[in-house]
């Protein structure tokens, strides 16, 4: 089956799952049937799923995950020790763990192709990260508070688990209690990946974007609070952080520079 084909079938399988969706043509441009794929895919609830849609979903998103590009560890130079920067889609990173944004909700995004981190991961993930997540969240009976973190296997993509943490909402003035919930999301993703004996960890630019945490500190507090982590556990984690934008790129550059010319 090639991956218009797999495309056509998950479209239709999904379209046939909601009555609301009437008879809804599918396009003929791959770029408008991606899109309409994606959109389903962020919208479709936790719910079971045929063994046959899952094979193909799983087909088509091995193959385009690869026609994407994987990024491997070993393609990049260290900064510093076991530190890492790298600017590009998380969602292509070979590595032990890759770190999502969450919300509180902790079950993805639900906006049709929204280009949060969190739509990103699940939609290349696949629906059964959807459910993993649906799971927890029924265990524990409430809402993620911020600053904790909770994980998954990462099922389609090229790392291994996805690691999931809720930042802090910054409305109005940044105070200490927000950065003291920044720095607890990258201690509880660290103490989770340490305990799964996970090698690698890529960081997202946990609160900032949407969530409104100041670039420039969020930063601060993430270099800050990995460095201590490592010195205090001497673990021998390599830690990349992932940005996306060119402005994060030169401010983790920066903070890096500046923190390995620092005498010890």
């Amino acid at each position: 089956m090639e991956q218009r084909e797999r495309r056509t079938y998950l479209i239709r399988a999904l379209l046939e799952e909601d009555p609301r969706y009437g008879p809804l043509e599918i396009p003929e441009d791959s770029g408008e049937q991606k899109r309409l794929l994606r959109g389903l895919m962020n919208v479709r609830p936790a719910a079971p799923m045929r063994q046959e849609f899952r094979r193909i979903q799983d087909a088509y998103l091995r193959e385009e995950n690869r026609r994407r590009g994987v990024v491997k560890l070993s393609d990049l130079s260290p900064i510093e020790g076991d530190l890492y920067l790298w600017r590009g889609d998380i969602t292509c990173f070979a590595c032990g763990a890759i770190v999502n944004a969450a919300n509180s909700g902790m079950t993805g995004c639900y906006q049709p192709c929204h280009n949060c981190i969190d739509n990103c991961i699940h939609t290349y993930a696949g629906i059964q990260l959807r459910s993993a997540c649906n799971e927890i969240m029924e265990r524990q009976g409430h809402e993620e508070p911020p600053g904790q973190a909770k994980i998954t296997p990462a099922f389609n993509l090229p790392c291994q688990y996805v690691i999931h943490t809720v930042g802090p909402i910054v409305q109005g003035r940044l105070t200490n209690r927000h950065r003291e919930l920044l720095a607890s999301c990258y201690r509880s993703c660290l103490d989770l990946a340490r305990e799964y004996r996970i090698d690698s960890i890529a960081f997202c630019c946990i609160s900032t974007g949407v969530f409104s945490f100041p670039n420039e500190p969020a930063a601060e507090i993430a270099v800050e609070t990995v460095r201590d982590w490592k010195d205090r556990t001497q673990s021998g984690m390599k830690v990349i952080f992932n940005v996306f934008q060119e402005k994060d790129q030169g401010i983790y550059r920066r903070i890096l520079d500046r923190h390995s010319k620092t005498p010890a």
